[in-house]
This record gives structure tokens, C-alpha cells and sequence, in this order.
């Protein structure tokens, strides 16, 4: 997965005119918006060009100047790079050059050998994704083995799993869900794009004949948002769960 480089600007569509007034077609915008436009494409382009992480609408929109149609831009700017050797992507709520599809066999020769990871890892992982935000217990209520600590921490490391909230039952146990970067890795723009049951049947991945009650879960359109039955995390949950220094107090 690489960044890409300039180009040259598209023309815009033109809107027809209302019919019965002897009106010519007359373009969406005039030139000095198309201009404004096209400039801001460029900015655009820099902007998701230098970073090394995907760049969200919002931090793009606090980089263009004022009054900018940011999601014209990103749309202009994805049209612009839709044939060339990298392509504008999105990825969650954020967009970044990638490798063209059909060119990922180029790259293969300068790739990173990762680890694979475990089998345990790799069923964890596929449940978090179906079914977030989800708890250790219920992970190992599906998988029906127990779920040592180290495979999740793992999957942390790995920046594809965080942990979003705690449950609102006794105990309060954190919940769990899929990140940005997992994504990104496994090139999905949203978490709703994972592969439904046919397609995994279809890929040998599911058995022919599945029992009639069973059902796969869809993930939620915004995996960022908490349920009605999650807490956030406090910086004293963070404490606790050493992912925050503790905070030390005179005495």
C-alpha cells in the first residue's frame, strides 16, 4: 500500500435548464467556483498525500479555507485518481491514497513478512467484528472455549481491536470493537462492507448447509457510537486498565 501524486482536474457536470423557457443548459458552477474548487482539490490532494494515516473530512475541512465543499472536493479529487496506479480511498470516516487494486502484485516483492496469527486470534478477531462491541465472556460464549488475555492483546498490538466502553451489567466488563486501521488492512471503507453469509459461502469459508436458526449479526453502521447499554472509558477505567500512567497526588 503506497501514496499517490498530482493530476490534472476533471471537467464538472452541467445541470439542464428548466425546460419550456428557451434556456440553455448552464454549467452547476461558474468558473471563479470552479477555479475556488479546483485549487481546493489540490489542497486537498497535499493534505491526504503527506499524512501517514487516513485524514478524516473534519480535519481536512479545519485545512481549506472557509466556505470549501469539502465532500464535492473529496469526490472531485476520488474521480481524478479513479484510473491511475494509486487510488483516493475511503477508509471509515477518513480518505488516503492506496495501491490500485489491480496493481497490489507489484508491491508484494517490498512488503512486510507479519507474523501470522493465531487461529484463536483470527476467530476473536471475526467475532469482534460481527458482533461489537462485544465482552470477553460473550467472545468466549460463542467461540465455547475460554479466550486467554494473550490473544487479545495481541489483536490490540495489532491496532485492528480497541476497547470502546464497559457493559452496564455487574461487573462491568469492557467491550470491544474494530478499529480504522483494521479497515484499512482488510481495504473495507465501512464496517457494513464485511462479507455477508453467501459470500462467505461462496468463498469456502461457511458450510454449504448451514443449520436453518443460524443467523450471522450485521455490524452497526457507526461502530464509534456507544450502545444504550455501554459506558465510555474514564480515565479511572484507563488506570485501571494500565493504559493510563496513574495520576500522582500531593499529599
Amino acid at each position: 500500500m503506497t501514496e499517490g501524486a498530482n493530476a490534472s482536474v476533471v471537467p464538472f457536470p452541467r445541470a439542464e435548464a428548466a425546460v419550456g423557457d428557451g434556456e440553455a443548459e448552464t454549467p452547476l458552477r461558474n468558473p471563479a467556483e470552479r477555479l475556488h474548487l479546483a485549487e481546493a482539490v489540490r489542497m486537498a490532494e497535499a493534505i491526504v498525500f503527506a499524512s501517514a494515516e487516513p485524514v478524516s473530512e473534519k480535519q481536512i475541512a479545519q485545512r481549506l479555507p472557509e466556505g470549501i465543499d469539502v465532500p464535492a472536493a473529496m469526490a472531485e479529487l476520488q474521480q481524478i485518481y479513479a484510473r491511475r496506479g494509486v487510488n483516493l480511498v475511503r477508509v471509515g470516516d477518513g480518505w488516503a491514497f492506496r495501491t490500485a487494486g489491480d496493481l497490489a502484485f507489484l508491491m508484494s516483492r517490498d512488503s512486510v513478512q507479519q507474523k501470522k496469527l493465531s487461529r484463536a486470534a483470527l476467530e476473536v478477531l471475526a467475532i469482534v467484528a460481527y458482533h461489537q462491541p462485544v465482552t470477553r465472556a460473550e467472545i468466549e460464549d460463542i467461540r465455547g472455549v475460554e479466550t486467554s488475555k494473550g490473544t487479545i492483546d495481541t489483536l490490540m498490538e495489532t491496532e485492528w481491536v480497541r476497547m470502546r466502553g464497559r457493559r452496564r451489567t455487574p461487573g462491568r466488563p469492557v467491550t470491544y470493537g474494530t478499529t480504522d486501521k483494521f479497515l484499512d488492512h482488510f481495504a473495507l471503507e465501512e464496517i457494513r462492507d464485511l462479507p455477508g453469509m453467501e459470500e462467505l459461502k461462496g468463498a469456502g469459508l461457511l458450510a454449504a448447509r448451514m443449520p436453518a436458526n443460524f443467523s450471522m449479526p450485521v455490524p452497526p453502521s457507526d461502530p464509534d457510537l456507544l450502545t444504550e447499554d455501554e459506558d465510555p472509558l474514564t480515565d479511572v477505567d484507563l488506570e485501571e486498565l494500565g493504559l493510563l500512567t496513574p495520576r500522582v497526588t500531593d499529599d
